[in-house]
């Protein structure tokens, strides 16, 4: 018997990983670094019977102010200092008429939360590279910015704005009930990170986005992913990363977890929110892959007042209870916050990152 290599023993699975710099510098060598290694990752990939045609790729990066305020500046509008304005990425309808009603409700949702459209950028993409299938569910893909405006006292709370702005939008698409629903999709609303993705393979990424060739595109980290989906169809929407985790595994306890999070909505109060919680319902949706739902915890958690770290450890707790090693103080953390939520428990490593701080767990 071989003990170095089992067949029985091999699982496919994603491929997920990050590039950082230690001490916050940004550069596009960052950005190359991110993209040669999801490139590194295409074999943890997967694709179909079109081999061209991947379960997702992609990347999230810091907000690079120096690309977008020279593209802005392109299409007439100037944007603020960084951090006083948010990027969305949207995936949209092909069909003109269904695309300039989602774009109507996305900045009558905006004006409504008292933020200023700036303006729409259509992304540069070159789909040649790509396979049949993935052209066949190929959404419009443009980018909204919006700024800070008076009401929003700092980019903590412009985050939760834009969380809530983001939710509002989402619920209101969905309540449409557009012929070419499928398409609409927000990867990412913030003003500290963007994300880049689709139902690619590896390669493909760097090939069909052409703005991560500019060299004003910085970022001092890049987290990046390759799919192999193991309990949802590939899609565009469900390309990794989210917009806090890249993840590798399954949440095996997640029907589990899909009811506690419904069941604790009636009891949700938030001093950060306030009534504008209710907005926020349902915070999971359950047509998203354990990955996205995931992520819609976690990303309740981080909205909510706590550190993207602190969140982590609530929802992938270590086996603490019978650890001889771990100390005390480790030990009433994990017991305390197992009151509030349980474990997402599952074969799973998580890269994680909010644009400020970049990790992994296990």
């Amino acid at each position: 018997m071989n003990l170095l290599a089992e067949k029985r023993y091999e699982w496919d699975s994603c491929g997920t990983g990050f590039v950082a710099h230690i001490s916050g510098k940004k550069s596009h060598a960052i950005l190359e670094k991110g993209i040669q290694a999801v490139v590194n990752l295409t074999h943890r990939g997967a694709c179909g019977c079109d081999p061209l045609t991947g379960d997702g790729a992609g990347l999230l990066i810091q907000t690079p102010h120096e690309f977008f305020a020279k593209e802005a500046e392109k299409l007439g509008f100037a944007l603020p200092k960084p951090g006083q304005y948010g990027v969305g990425v949207v995936f949209l309808p092909r069909d003109l008429e269904e695309r300039n009603q989602c774009e109507l409700i996305f900045e009558s949702i905006a004006h409504e939360e008292g933020l200023n459209v700036l303006g729409w950028r259509d992304v540069p993409r070159e789909n040649k590279h790509i396979g049949w299938v993935a052209r066949e569910a190929e959404p419009v893909i443009r980018q909204i910015f919006l700024s800070a405006g008076p009401v929003v006292k700092d980019t903590d709370a412009f985050e939760r704005k834009l969380y809530l702005i983001r939710r509002r939008v989402e619920n209101a698409v969905r309540s449409k009930n557009f012929r070419e629903q499928k398409f609409f999709y927000i990867p990412s609303l913030s003003a500290r990170t963007v994300i880049y993705k689709g139902q690619l393979i590896g390669w493909q990424l760097e090939k069909y986005f052409l703005d991560l060739h500019d060299p004003q595109m910085t970022s001092a980290l890049a987290m990046v992913h390759s799919r192999y989906s193991t309990n949802t169809f590939p899609s565009w929407d469900l390309a990794h990363p989210y917009r806090f985790i890249a993840h590798n595994g399954e949440i095996n306890t997640l029907r589990g977890n899909i009811n506690w999070m419904k069941t604790r909505q009636a009891l949700m109060a938030s001093e950060l929110f306030g009534k504008d919680l209710q907005k926020l319902f349902p915070i999971v949706n359950e047509k998203g892959s354990d990955s996205a739902i995931f992520d819609n915890a976690l990303e309740l958690l981080v909205m909510s007042g706590r550190s993207l770290r602190h969140a982590i450890m609530m929802m992938i707790p270590e086996a603490w209870a019978g650890d001889e090693f771990m100390s005390q103080e480790k030990k009433d953390f994990y017991e305390f916050h197992s009151c509030f939520m349980e474990p997402w428990d599952g074969p799973a490593s998580i890269a994680f990152s909010d644009g400020r701080e970049i990790g992994a767990v296990l």
